[in-house]
């Protein structure tokens, strides 16, 4: 019998350790950048392309998948499973010294894999919970949030010792990750069941208005939040010139801190979700993290103290919402194709992110530095919040928490 039968909090446990190990693998080059510069003399273009390439990677991953129904065809726990393996290999790609190119590609393809992690884990975390669902997504995306920190973590404990240390913790997270989903992970007793072809779905999914209201306000949510995570950490490097003393004592440090706070918003925002309604918990998100892309500007030169406070409610705020768009999705969408409403809305919502990443260090230099470049992020919590109180207004979100909107 598996470990987690029966038992819907030791699978909901579970799932989120198996999801950080498996996301440690996402910003493992991004956090040694730094370190790759020097040593590959990257350009500042390829460097930058090291977390593009995972976005984009993650986009055809997911949009393939949900144009051919692979979450709803394959059992999810080992579609995760084997996601999870391949990313580590592909992760270790970079212990090869491929250069720029290769290194690319290689993280080209650690996105193409982790598309089989994290949309099919919210679809098998979801299959164990009906009441509770809200806060159930918020621990999975506190999963995510927690994983997505642990390279600029490992970057700052082994400030003294070569890059490669964090490539082989990341790998190592994700292959434990693949084995926990193989051996211990199985479907709970609300599952969706298993959908036949259809490839007609993925344009279905499309034309359903409030599935659409939803996708709309996680589109505004992710310009926001990936721009944001990406290039915290030269928008810290930049401003400890000028900040003595640095919060949290380094960039990479204050990085880990903003990413990693993310877990407190993750969970608050399930809790509300549940009991306030998902829109009004995603729109109050958003609200508060929009206001924050803004105020850390002011911030920039100082004091510690407000840079550090900004940053954090930021890291809270950013991310505290993102489980509530995709638990809409899970409640709002044709059952059979869950998943493929999944996969589908994280593929466009992260086909945003890396339009976002791209353009957020060519803003900065038209500005001539970093301190004013996140207002080019401002706009998607805009359009998140007007989505997200449209959709509130229609009788379809009766289904949405219980009725709680």
């Amino acid at each position: 019998m598996s470990a987690v039968a029966g038992n819907r909090w030791v699978a909901l446990a579970l799932i989120c350790l198996g999801v950080v190990g498996g996301m440690t693998t996402w910003f493992s080059a991004t956090a040694i950048v730094p370190d790759l510069i020097l040593d590959w003399s990257l350009s500042e273009v390829a460097a930058a392309w090291l977390t593009n390439a995972v976005q984009l990677g993650f986009v055809a991953g997911a949009l393939t998948a949900s144009a051919i129904n692979l979450p709803d065809l394959v059992r999810a726990e080992r579609l995760v499973a084997v996601s999870s393996f391949a990313a580590a290999l592909a992760n270790l790609v970079l212990l090869l010294n491929p250069g720029a190119d290769g290194a690319i590609a290689a993280r080209f393809l650690t996105g193409l894999c982790l598309a089989g992690v994290y949309p099919t884990a919210m679809k098998l975390m979801a299959s164990w919970f009906v009441t509770g669902r809200g806060l159930a997504l918020g621990f999975l995306v506190a999963a995510l949030t927690l994983g997505s920190s642990v390279p600029h973590l490992f970057r700052a404990l082994t400030a003294g010792y070569d890059w490669q240390a964090v490539v082989i913790g990341s790998s190592a997270a994700a292959g434990l990750s693949g084995v926990l989903f193989a051996v211990a992970v199985r479907e709970g007793p609300h599952g969706f069941g298993t959908a036949r072809f259809d490839p007609r779905q993925a344009l279905a999914v499309l034309r359903s208005r409030p599935v659409f209201l939803a996708n709309l306000g996680y589109f505004g949510h992710m310009w926001e939040l990936y721009g944001m995570w990406a290039w915290i950490l030269a928008f810290a490097t930049a401003a400890q010139a000028g900040v003595v003393p640095f919060p949290f004592g380094s960039a990479s440090m204050l990085s880990f801190a903003v990413v990693a706070s993310g877990v407190i918003g993750c969970l608050a925002g399930g809790w509300l979700s549940d009991r306030i309604g998902r829109c009004w918990t995603t729109a109050g998100f958003m609200a508060v993290s929009g206001s924050c892309a803004v105020a850390i500007g002011f911030a920039f030169d100082g004091p510690a103290w407000l840079l550090g406070t900004v940053a954090l409610v930021w890291g809270i705020s950013v991310i505290g919402d993102s489980a509530q768009f995709s638990t809409a999705v899970t409640e709002l969408a044709d059952r059979g194709f869950v998943g493929t409403a999944l996969a589908l809305q994280t593929g466009i919502g992260f086909a945003l992110t890396a339009v976002a990443i791209w353009a957020l260090p060519r803003f900065a230099a038209l500005l001539g530095g970093w301190q004013w470049a996140f207002l080019l992020l401002v706009p998607g919590p805009v359009v998140g919040v007007a989505a997200m109180l449209a959709l509130r207004r229609r009788p379809e979100a009766a289904a949405l928490a219980g009725g709680r909107r």
